[in-house]
């Protein structure tokens, strides 16, 4: 077994991802998990990636656009993106969000 098993969340280096996101990032064999953090007001723009994501809103508002498709997620919420789809989000309140992203993000593995 390479990797430990059990980890320390407090461990882990926060990264700026994107202007005003604010991630922990975990990467497995199979997937990257980004555990986000935003500021009300902060957007992402419109991109697509090779990866499926899953989002999941864990505290407050975020308005996600799937392929033209408006939707406020709030929490017990949650969006599955395919491949290539264009994308892009803004946080209506300040959020956490968790990212799951398949393959695994090689271009988040090598942030500074």
């Amino acid at each position: 077994m390479a990797a430990p098993v059990f980890n320390k969340f407090s461990d882990i280096e926060t990264k700026e991802i994107a202007p005003g996101f604010f991630s922990k990032l975990i990467h497995t064999a199979n997937n990257t998990i980004n555990f986000i953090e935003v500021k009300a007001g902060i957007s992402l723009p419109r991109h697509r990636h090779i990866h499926e994501q899953c989002s999941f809103v864990i505290e407050g508002e975020f308005e996600l656009t799937v392929d033209g498709i408006p939707q406020i997620l709030k929490p017990d919420m949650f969006a599955v993106i395919p491949s290539e789809i264009w994308h892009s989000g803004t946080a209506i309140t300040n959020c956490k969000l968790i990212d799951i992203f398949s393959p695994v993000r090689e271009d988040y593995k090598n942030l500074k």
